[in-house]
């Protein structure tokens, strides 16, 4: 496993912490990934506690009650559990996020490095909510405050209208910044063993249609459109004003916006 302490593709490792993780990749690997079940479930677990708790009472409540009644107050009693233990998750992972080493940073390397470790911990203890409880709350105040618990920069009146997120802490919306439907944003892209944490920036008045893919290292400049379902790759710099679509996305001219749109009535 030597070839990963001194590989081309990574910068020189950062402590002997980050050489050992590179030496013994596969091992650390294992380590890191029971270490982050562990948390996972520990988080998961004290998000449950009240769930069980709140579970308890309303079934010792009632147990004296007609079998029809029973079930009825049961029945309600669990969906309310599941709602309590969303609830709780939202304020147990921040936290958690704030405590652990999630203080994720742009990287251009191999994953088996101590810089991945932050990245790998802060995307797992944010997917916990996003799989679980954040579409319940996206449309909300509530599901606002997660975002920016989590250390996203979200600017005044910002519609955010999609869960589909992964590396919170390096995305930053402006004032007034519309995200369409399934819009799935991550400061993050890899391949030929490189992964590359990178930040993404969408600008005041960006406008991103439904169901868009924004890789990281993007920037969407102020009062710009995004056009549904398209897909802007690493680099892509959208001006000011401009209006891109397409897969991948390019940008589209004012003239040839006019066409599609008379093509279209």
């Amino acid at each position: 496993m030597s070839d990963f302490v001194n590989s081309p593709k990574n910068p020189p490792p950062k402590s002997r912490l980050d050489r050992v993780l590179r030496r013994f990749a596969r091992i650390s690997y294992h380590v890191f990934v029971t270490l982050v079940v562990v948390i996972a479930a520990s988080a998961m677990g004290l998000a449950l506690a009240p769930a069980l708790w709140f579970w308890d009472l309303a079934t010792a409540w009632s147990a004296a009650l007609p079998a029809l009644s029973r079930y009825l107050v049961s029945g309600l009693a669990l969906a309310a559990s599941f709602f309590v233990f969303g609830f709780a998750l939202l304020l147990i992972v921040p936290l958690y996020n704030f405590v652990l080493p999630t203080r994720v940073k742009p990287f251009k390397g191999g994953y088996y490095t101590i810089h991945a470790v932050p990245w790998a911990l802060h995307n797992v203890l944010f997917y916990l909510v996003r799989y679980t409880f954040l579409p319940f709350v996206t449309l909300t105040p509530i599901g606002i405050w997660f975002l920016k618990s989590m250390g996203m920069t979200i600017g005044r009146h910002a519609f955010v209208n999609t869960e589909w997120i992964s590396d919170p802490r390096l995305i930053t919306l402006g004032d007034d910044v519309t995200l369409g439907g399934s819009v799935r944003i991550f400061a993050h892209y890899g391949g030929g063993g490189n992964l590359v944490i990178a930040p993404v920036v969408i600008e005041d008045r960006a406008t991103v249609g439904i169901g868009v893919t924004i890789m990281g290292d993007v920037r969407i400049g102020k009062g710009a459109v995004v056009l549904p379902h398209s897909a802007l790759l690493p680099g892509s710099r959208v001006g000011e004003g401009e209006t891109w679509g397409g897969v991948p996305a390019r940008p589209i001219s004012r003239d040839e916006m006019d066409r599609i749109k008379a093509s279209i009535r």
